[in-house]
């Protein structure tokens, strides 16, 4: 991989019919980062996530992930390749229980290191330890966002992608939210966060990146966007 580079993704335009939500975008993702994408509601970052992802169809530009185009390959060649995401709204299995929702996360595996997986992930929210026979619907936002991001890590990501994970959660859960990604990144997992939440994001970013409708328009490490005039007075209010 050149530079480590894991997610470079190159020109990238994505529409909606006649309208263009992204805009000729560039950025990557480096072996090792946790780097974030901010920007308000409608900027184009959840849509610039699904193009990555195989969810939404690029008009121009290319995405490579270790070194190699992925562009039009669907999300289930990507998980297998590594790149995994936990998309906005969660989307857990509502019938399921705790248990199951992890064992789908680990579909596409045939090792003998599932369950000890299970048991990571379990350390990591304990809460759904406690609950791990219970059906995912039943569960609280917060547990649910927690189950996504448990179910996704049972994949074991090179790249972990999250959607806005803090969106219409309570204080105390997003509280716990950012804790638990900052765990993810420690322990050595890649992560691309896209978040409206600008100083929560940017306090975690290795490096972060911009947007406004649908183009980056500024990019650095963590602190010193956070620390940025522009971006404290567009994104926090000052």
């Amino acid at each position: 991989m050149a530079d480590n580079i894991l997610l470079k993704v190159e020109g990238l335009k994505v529409a909606y019919g006649g309208i263009q939500a992204v805009k000729g975008v560039d950025f990557d993702v480096r072996q090792g980062e946790l780097v974030s994408l901010i920007g308000a509601n409608g900027a184009g970052k959840t849509t610039t996530l699904k193009a990555v992802t195989g969810l939404q169809p690029l008009a121009v530009g290319d995405i490579k992930f270790l070194d190699r185009s992925i562009k039009g390959q669907g999300a289930w060649n990507l998980a297998k390749q590594g790149l995994v995401m936990v998309p906005e709204g969660r989307g857990t299995f509502t019938r399921m229980t705790i248990t199951e929702n992890l064992m789908m996360g680990a579909y596409i595996r045939n090792d003998a290191e599932i369950e000890a997986d299970i048991d990571k992930v379990f350390g990591l929210f304990p809460r759904l330890k406690e609950r791990r026979n219970q059906l995912a619907g039943t569960m609280s936002g917060g547990e649910q966002q927690m189950l996504a991001m448990g179910r996704a890590l049972m994949a074991r990501p090179k790249l972990l992608l999250l959607d806005e994970p803090s969106m219409g959660l309570s204080p105390i859960m997003v509280d716990k939210i950012f804790e638990v990604v900052n765990d993810i990144h420690r322990q050595g997992v890649t992560v691309l966060l896209v978040e409206q939440n600008a100083s929560r994001a940017l306090e975690l970013a290795t490096r972060g990146y911009v947007m406004e409708s649908g183009t980056i328009t500024m990019q650095g490490d963590g602190k010193t966007l956070l620390n940025d005039p522009k971006v404290r007075a567009a994104y926090l209010g000052e």
